[in-house]
């Protein structure tokens, strides 16, 4: 059967599902996009086994095909091609499929589409829609800490927990911990799941940055995710994720208020000097006044800066590892910072020193390093 569709068009959706074909598959039908078309409707989908997406485009056409495309060799042709409408012709006998474009046909040689790996049927879901925006901020704000050691699986993804009408992130390495709260979401009932970071950095890459609805549908298993053309669906982490809310300081202790580029760039300076093995940067606080230093012993290696800061309490010195509290710094969006500290060999907590929106709330935690005396 033969469909006509705009190159530029294919393209674009093969991108948007692209992320999820690996380099080294081991069965080879997983290097192919599976083209399934209906009448005047093209549905594109990839898969690793463990995650999918799948796209849908509206074509010129009046039949039925389901063949496995090969990604790579396909994608490099549309790339070259100037925006044209092209027709495809797609044999269900032989799984071969003809590109023709003004200029000249492209053969390729396909596989059998009833071969192509099936979506999980998701039984007993529970469902909610969240804003876009909400849900990439949310996503954006706990990615970078994620874990990568594969031995702690249940820390390599971000939990999401409804309760009530809160959506909350949480993305832990046992070094630094980021939890996001996103209020006023409506959702069905209490729970909690793991969602694998691959997922997590195709959303990032594909979700519209606008107020559009995103459907999240979920069961013990899997999660879908549903915006605009697209649908993502994974496997969850069946992984106990641990008890987060445990090593967050209560008592909250003394306050120490920044301004966040000011911060952020003297780290940026200090951490230079510091050692490559801990990345170490000292606070020193006394009074209105922070002094940032670090050392680097194999070069002799030394630097220092004072930041003007408002601070509540003792005197204090404290060590952290300069790349985390960067990292930190980094993903959040506001003016000052305030960082709550108790004790020098407790963890501090990094937030907005004003929350901008009523319906986000964010906390980062970071483990203090023993300081070299």
């Amino acid at each position: 059967m033969k469909f006509i569709v705009s190159s530029s068009a294919l393209l674009r959706q093969l991108q948007a599902v692209q992320g999820v074909i690996q380099t080294n598959n081991v069965l080879p039908i997983l290097d192919h996009y599976l083209f399934d078309v209906e009448g005047r409707q093209l549905t594109i989908c990839t898969t690793d086994l463990n995650t999918t997406m799948r796209t849908r485009l509206a074509v010129e056409g009046n039949g039925q095909a389901k063949v496995a495309v090969p990604g790579k060799i396909l994608l490099e042709t549309l790339k070259t091609l100037p925006d044209q409408p092209i027709s495809l012709a797609l044999d269900p006998k032989t799984f071969a499929v003809e590109l023709h474009t003004d200029k000249g046909k492209f053969k390729l040689s396909g596989e059998n589409g009833e071969e192509f790996p099936t979506l999980p049927e998701m039984t007993g879901n529970q469902q909610f829609e969240l804003p876009s925006d909400a849900l990439l901020t949310g996503i954006s704000n706990t990615l970078f800490a994620v874990g990568t050691d594969e031995l702690r699986l249940a820390m390599t993804g971000v939990k999401m927990e409804c309760a009530g009408d809160t959506l909350s992130f949480v993305a832990t390495d046992a070094h630094k911990l980021v939890l996001h709260k996103q209020g006023g979401i409506e959702v069905p009932a209490s729970a909690g799941f793991i969602v694998p970071r691959k997922a997590l950095n195709l959303l990032k890459a594909t979700l519209p940055g606008d107020a559009s609805p995103v459907k999240v549908s979920y069961n013990n298993t899997h999660v879908v995710f549903a915006f605009g053309d697209l649908e993502l669906t994974c496997r969850l982490i069946d992984q106990k994720y641990p008890d987060y809310q445990a090593v967050i300081p209560k008592d909250g202790g003394s306050r120490l208020l920044l301004r966040r580029t000011e911060f952020l760039s003297s780290l940026r300076r200090i951490s230079i000097y510091s050692s490559k093995s801990t990345y170490q940067v000292r606070l020193s606080i006394k009074g209105n006044e922070l002094q940032l230093s670090a050392e680097d012993p194999d070069f002799s290696n030394q630097a220092l800066e004072t930041l003007a800061c408002e601070y509540n309490g003792p005197d204090m010195e404290i060590g952290f590892n300069s790349r985390f509290l960067m990292e930190m710094l980094n993903n959040l969006d506001t003016a000052e910072v305030k960082l709550e500290m108790s004790e020098s060999n407790r963890a501090g907590l990094l937030m907005p020193a004003v929350k901008d929106n009523e319906n986000e709330d964010i906390l980062m935690l970071v483990m203090p390093v023993m300081l070299n005396r």
